[in-house]
């Protein structure tokens, strides 16, 4: 399985190809590619890439699914015994972002299609050994 952990919007996210992650806004259009360059660690095939504090050559490539908003948050200050109250809240904007590639040094190690293969291919074998034990 391969997976990296990129930065984004002043947070740090576990990511894999084939996945949507809810992100900081981005200055982008739906159905717009978007390449991540701040990648902090490259996990392929037991094969570990660890930047300092960023690794040269990694990219991280998605789609933007769509802009919305988050939940609302609320903040409620108050001070006892001085009848001062404040009640107030926000919803966070918020981009829905589909990983499709991760590359390290111009090879791309994995990809949206790659993992949905090799999803449907232990689906088959699933089956296959689901069979045979009837």
């Amino acid at each position: 399985m391969t997976y990296a952990i990129i930065e984004t919007g002043g947070k740090q996210l576990r990511v894999e190809p084939g996945r949507f992650y809810d992100i900081e806004l981005l200055s982008a259009q739906p159905n717009e590619k978007v390449s991540i360059e701040s990648v902090l660690l490259v996990q392929h095939n037991g094969e570990v890439t660890i930047g300092q504090p960023l690794v040269t050559g990694a990219k991280v490539e998605g789609t933007v699914m769509r802009q919305l908003r988050g939940r609302k948050v609320l903040v409620y200050k108050m001070k006892p015994k001085k009848k001062t109250r404040k009640k107030r809240g926000h919803r966070q904007e918020i981009t829905r972002l589909m990983i499709n590639s991760i590359s390290l040094n111009g090879s791309v190690l994995a990809s949206e299609a790659e993992t949905s293969v090799s999803s449907e291919a232990t689906e088959a074998t699933t089956e296959v050994a689901q069979e045979s034990a009837e």
